[in-house]
């Protein structure tokens, strides 16, 4: 009897071990159970399960949602110096060939900065219009506001007018007078432009070698803070199933409608980042959307299971040389650059996710304020470093920038790896779109193209 039982339980101790190593090997499966986890957590400690008085759901709810605290603090704290030194490296990266620098990156500059600022335009007009934060009915209390509320300023002024009247010193006050105070401060767009001047002031720099010094430090600071991101990624489960078993235990089943509501609206939104790229090949890189899918789809798969766009770029050249007809000297100059600086489906999500989280505070976003909030998603894009986590420490400093209570980041915190495998694969496809459509005036693509025929 013992040895015909055996086998099978040879089997199924294997079959336990293989799948124990898979999950952990994917982040994504482990926030997965994580979500689910402290779905059915949070549910069994909610207001209509009554399992529990609501005094002790939440003495447990703090407890369980420790890890997430953590979480966010560790993000936090490594936020500014992540930004300022990715940028920087990132506009320095090109200084090496200043000449291609010039002819391809101001063509390439044009697409991104157009193609960012529709998505992230987009993610804000889908997120006010279908309004998936305001289904969540909670008991929040919004902390004081960096600018005034607009419903008090209706009081004493016209808003628009107003909004004219203040953008003039608004504007000026953008080049920060103090860098170290705005970090301190977490004004995100301002250590943006201070990163900016400084990243270009070393690309026209003539004496770059003097420079090395700087170069290096600031590449020993990302990598620290990309250390500290990956130690914080590795609590991300804990945190996940903490955060959201505390605030269903708080809020109910209610607020499952609007995560998936959350969901849905950011992947509409990037579903039409996608056709504006397909717009964009078909009118301007002169290649059917059929073709360019069909050419592409393998890379898109590869960003979508690894959430890197920079883990890509070799695929990508490939395809871009191989599938697209594009000159290699074009495709490995414009991809890695472009893996830096395109990132349009990161700038929409994040555009959905500010305005999402204002929404579950009952934190109203007037019209310049959504404009100002597009102009620092358009400007952090550049230079973010194309690997997991990231855009999360980016939300979280502009949340706090805006003065909005930071409770609804459970929301985000929880589907964030699956949306940030879909925003990937679409920045992966700007990036090929891009390559596509920046050949020097079609002389070099026609090149190509004889070439393989």
């Amino acid at each position: 009897m013992i040895r015909a039982r055996a086998p099978r339980r040879i089997r199924y101790n294997t079959l336990t071990r293989t799948l124990e190593g898979w999950v952990k090997a994917r982040l994504w499966a482990q926030v997965l159970i994580g979500l689910i986890l402290g779905t059915a957590t949070g549910l069994a400690l909610g207001p209509e399960a009554g399992l529990v008085s609501r005094e002790l759901a939440a003495a447990l709810g703090e407890w369980m949602a420790l890890p997430g605290h953590i979480f966010l603090g560790l993000i936090k704290m490594v936020l500014m110096p992540l930004v300022a030194s990715s940028i920087i490296l990132g506009l320095a990266a090109g200084a090496a060939d200043p000449a291609r620098l010039r002819a391809v990156g101001g063509r390439l500059a044009l697409f991104v900065g157009a193609t960012t600022t529709a998505a992230a335009a987009l993610g804000a007009f889908l997120t006010m219009t279908f309004r998936p934060g305001a289904l969540v009915a909670t008991e929040f209390v919004p902390v004081p506001r960096l600018r005034p509320d607009p419903a008090e300023a209706a009081i004493n002024a016209d808003p628009f007018a107003q909004m004219a009247a203040d953008a003039p010193g608004m504007i000026a006050a953008l080049v920060p007078d103090n860098p170290l105070a705005s970090m301190v401060e977490s004004e995100m767009l301002a250590v943006v432009i201070f990163s900016i001047f400084l990243g270009a002031a070393y690309v026209a720099s003539p004496n770059k070698t003097r420079l090395e010094p700087l170069i290096r430090v600031l590449e020993g600071l990302l990598e620290v803070a990309m250390t500290v991101v990956k130690w914080a990624m590795y609590i991300t489960p804990y945190a996940v199933f903490g955060l959201t078993a505390q605030l269903l235990a708080r809020l109910g089943a209610e607020s499952l409608v609007a995560l998936g509501a959350y969901v849905a609206t950011v992947l509409a939104g990037l579903a039409g980042l996608l056709a504006l790229y397909y717009a964009c090949v078909a009118l301007f890189g002169r290649m059917s959307p059929l073709t360019f899918q069909r050419a592409v789809g393998e890379a898109q798969l590869l960003a979508f299971s690894t959430s890197s766009s920079a883990a890509v770029i070799p695929l990508s050249i490939r395809t871009a040389v191989e599938k697209l007809h594009a000159p290699s000297s074009t495709a490995s100059f414009v991809i890695p650059l472009a893996a830096t600086v395109n990132m349009a489906g990161t700038a929409l999500y994040q555009a959905c996710a500010v305005v999402f989280v204002a929404q579950i505070a009952g934190v109203a976003l007037d019209p310049f304020q959504v404009a100002f909030m597009i102009a620092t998603l358009v400007a952090a894009s550049i230079g973010a470093p194309g690997a997991p986590g990231v855009s999360i420490a980016i939300l979280s400093g502009l949340v706090v920038s805006f003065g909005i209570p930071p409770y609804g980041l459970v929301f985000v915190l929880g589907v964030d790896r699956f949306l940030d495998m879909a925003r990937t694969a679409v920045n992966v496809t700007g990036d090929l779109a891009a390559t596509r459509i920046l050949t020097r005036n079609g002389e070099e693509l026609d090149a190509a193209e004889a070439r393989q025929s």
